[in-house]
Formats: C-alpha cells, structure tokens, sequence
C-alpha cells in the first residue's frame, strides 16, 4: 500500500498486534506494543538494538508466545503458539542468517519438508518437484538452474530462495529482517525491485533494517520501538534519518562521525608487493600511526582476504611480498605471529568469529590476552578486573560481566569483541566491517571509539561496504577491484564518486 493521500480512507487492517508484552527474567523486553499492516504494504520496523524488535517478530513467528496482548488477522483473533501456526496463517519470517540446507540444490530448499512423494514409500516425484518449484523460482527472478547446490549461490541469490520458499507456502506477509546486511548494491535493488512485484501482487511486508536509508526508500511507512516500547510512527512524507535517528535514540546525533584526527606519526604498517591468497594483484600501502585507513570495494573486491592474509590467517608464501611493522620486515605464519607483532583484528561475523556467544562476558573480554600470555593458570580476580575496566572503557551496557554474551544486543556484543582485543593494546587494529548489523546509536559510540583509539597511537584499518563510514570517518581510502589495488585516496580525494570509479574498476 503506498502513501494514502490527505482525506482519504485507508484499507481495513490487515494485521494487528495490540498491547503486546514479553519479559524475560530481569527485563521487560516489550511494553503494551501496538504494531499494524495494512494489505499491500510494506512497513518498516526500526530502532535500535535491544529495542524490541526481534522479539516482536519471534512472537509473530511463533518462536515464543507473548505475555500479554492478542494478535489479529482480517480483524479476528488468531492464536500463534508455534512457527507451524503462523505459516498456516500464511506469515514468513526470513531472518538474517538464512534458514537454507547448503547442501541441497535450489528446488529442493524451496519445497523443503513439502516434496511431492509417491505413497506409501514417499519416494520424491522429482519432476513434479522441478515443475513445482520452477514456478514460484520464477516468480521471484531465480535464474540459476534449480539443480544448482544453495551453498554455490550469492548471498543475493540466496535471499532469493527463501522468499520464494516463502511464497511456495502461501506467504501473505512476509518479515524480512535486515535482508541486505550481506548484499552488493546490485543484489539489494533487485531484491527491491522483486519487493514492489510482490506489493503489486498482494503481498504485505514488514522490512527491518538498521540502514535508514533504504527504510526511506522501499517503505511507505515506519514505526520506530525504543526500548521495548512504541514511541511513533512515520510516513513516508516525514520518513527522513534525522526524524528517525531521533525517535530510535530518543536524542539528536547532530555529530554523527567525530571530528578529523591529529598529527599521525610514523608508519606502523607497511606492505610491498604483497599478494594475499585468492587475490589477483600485488598491494602496495602504508598505515600510519594515529590513522585510520579505510578499505573500500565491492563484494568480492578481496577486502577480507587481505585483512586474513595481514593476521596470518591465510599467510602468504616467503615470495608474495614482504610486510614491515614500524620498519622492520616481519613474518606473519599465524595469528599468533600477528598478536607478537601488536596486531588485533575484529572479523565480520562477529556471532561465529567474534565473540563466543555461549560465554559470559568476562570470558570473551580476557579470552586473548590471557591465552597468549603464556600462563597456565587463570587468575580470576585479575579477568573480573580486566572485564571491568573494559565494560566502563567501552560502556558496554549488560547486568553482570558474568552474563553470556548471547543475551547481549548486537551493539554491546560489538563492543565486547572490541574489548577482547584492545585489551592487548594492540599498535594496529584491522576491523573488518565494524558496525555490521547495529543500530545508528551504537554506531555512533563505535566510531567515536574508533577515533579515539587512532589519536592514541593506534593505526586502525577498517574495511566497510558503508560508503558514509569510509567518508566519514577514515583519514585515507585504499579502494580494492576483483582482488586488485586500484588506487589511495587522500582525504581531500575522497568522494562517493571517486570511491565508486576505483571501486568499479575505473582509474584514479
């Protein structure tokens, strides 16, 4: 449904949430939430981490039931006490680590648990599967042939099977929670493009997505949660960033990225001729002491295959190159080495490489420093003293240092894989995308702590796919082409446009 004008009357409720209400122990995760969606909407849920949001959307799944509140659907009360119940209501959830058997070829995930068998063996009628499932891959733009195994796809592609699985179980609303975090902005307008097909089709959808700029672009109306909370709703004619950034965090950011940095020192870092495993071309660049170097390119630029290759997690053999650490020719063979070196690094999939999310804080907090410090006994007071210097340091909001960082939201959990590693002191950083799946607010706090560690001395290398991160924050640009160095940019060089000629294979 777009934008309804001034006077006009809009269509009855397709779906109510009202007075919903969960607590967990210790906390109230949502307070007598209201949310609705109209029939051919797409509606944008936003706030920040911890705001409530996933909780809302679990509940609507069915992953666990509310305390209080009902739900309706066509105006009648419905009951959902399992996933199974909200899909025979017709209501699919896509979350953001996609729900795909890697090794099951693209049909087969579509129509996964409904394949069309033969009783009583329930032998799978292969044919009917292709017939059936080509259809709604049609549907949804799949071009790859349905033989294809999901774990050969893009990320882009993969979206794309788990809204057609959707379909194929006659989805009439569709939640898609943060369906571009992974994608190339190639993959995120087709994904966009098929959204709009499926509006005009009947389909309404609840968009969640912490880039505020596409909530602006793709949806015709907004409501914002904060801290459990419903505190407003925006259409599209008052859907602009600051009005929502203010309702998510409840203050202006005025100051969004900090101010420029000081006077940089010598470099800490240097790379000549170096050529990582699974890149093309030779890298050739510095990072100085109290800078921050951006790295920028597309997916499948080799952003992340350097960033291995510096901490020696893929090194490079003794003829690909040579890399100098305050001047002097290093061998960096593990991540061991790099961690003698003074280096840390923050990967991007902060859930599975991050932190270990089944530990309590304290553990994730002294993981490094205590590994590699040689001791064979833990002190415990020592690792409660560390965890709460790094919980003030950072501001890490959590009830306890005991507590498991899977209870933690995603900025808080960002902070503690920070922590782990500036607990070290480490005099170069590599973080890789390193506000990936946060809120504006907890973005905020990391660049500023970002910028506070470059004018401590640190030289910080940050790879980010967020244009606004690389100009906003980073002292220079290194930008990366098909596994290729493309070009420095100085600071004063830096523009979206400059970035995007390299970035696309174009020249200085």
């Amino acid at each position: 449904m777009e934008n309804t004008a001034p006077g006009e009357r809009r269509p009855a409720l397709l779906l109510q949430m009202k007075g919903i209400t969960k607590r967990f122990p210790g906390v109230t995760a949502l307070d007598r939430v209201d949310f609705e969606l109209y029939p051919q909407e797409i509606c944008g849920l936003i706030g920040e981490n911890g705001a409530g949001k996933s909780t809302l959307i679990r509940i609507l799944a069915g992953i666990f039931p509310a305390d209080e509140g009902e739900i309706l659907l066509d105006s009648r009360p419905v009951r959902i006490s399992s996933v199974q119940d909200s899909l025979a209501l017709g209501i699919s959830a896509i979350h953001q680590e996609l729900n795909l058997a890697g090794n099951l070829d693209i049909a087969s995930n579509i129509l996964l648990g409904r394949e069309p068998a033969v009783t009583p063996l329930r032998l799978v009628q292969h044919r009917r599967l292709m017939e059936q499932a080509g259809e709604v891959a049609r549907t949804v733009g799949i071009t790859a042939a349905l033989t294809t195994s999901v774990e050969r796809l893009s990320p882009g592609q993969q979206q794309l099977v788990e809204i057609a699985k959707a379909l194929s179980m006659s989805a009439r609303i569709l939640v898609l929670d943060e369906p571009t975090s992974s994608l190339s902005p190639r993959e995120a307008a087709t994904l966009f493009s098929l959204m709009r097909r499926l509006r005009e089709q009947g389909v309404s959808m609840i968009y969640i997505s912490h880039r505020l700029a596409e909530v602006e672009e793709i949806c015709g109306r907004a409501v914002v949660l904060r801290d459990g909370r419903r505190v407003g709703e925006l259409d599209r004619g008052r859907m602009r960033r600051d009005d929502m950034v203010r309702l998510m965090v409840g203050r202006d950011i005025s100051r969004f990225f900090p101010d420029a940095g000081k006077t940089r020192g010598q470099p800490a870092l240097e790379v000549h001729n170096l050529r990582p495993p699974g890149c093309l071309g030779q890298f050739n660049f510095s990072v100085n002491e109290g800078e921050i170097l951006g790295v920028a390119g597309l997916v499948g630029a080799g952003r992340t295959e350097l960033a291995r290759c510096l901490f020696g997690i893929e090194p490079v053999r003794a003829d690909s190159g040579e890399i100098l650490i305050s001047g002097r020719p290093v061998e960096i063979g593990s991540p061991l080495d790099a961690i003698r070196h003074g280096m840390g690094m923050v990967p991007e999939d902060r859930k599975y490489l991050g932190v270990i999310l089944g530990m309590a804080l304290k553990e994730n907090v002294s993981l490094p420093k205590f590994c590699y410090s040689g001791r064979r006994m833990l002190d415990s007071r020592a690792e409660a003293e560390l965890a709460e210097r790094q919980v003030h340091a950072l501001d890490i909001r959590t009830p306890s240092i005991s507590q498991n960082v899977e209870f933690l939201s995603g900025g808080n959990q960002q902070k503690v894989a920070l922590a782990k590693w500036l607990a070290l002191e480490p005099r170069i950083l590599i973080l890789d995308e390193p506000t990936r799946g946060i809120d504006v607010g907890s973005k905020s706090e990391v660049y500023n702590l970002i910028r506070r560690l470059a004018d401590s001395g640190v030289a910080v290398i940050m790879i980010s796919s967020e244009m606004e991160e690389i100009l906003g924050l980073a002292d220079r640009a290194l930008v990366l082409h098909e596994g290729r160095q493309k070009g420095i940019l100085s600071h004063d060089e830096m523009t979206e446009e400059s970035i995007m000629r390299l970035a696309t294979g174009g020249t200085e």
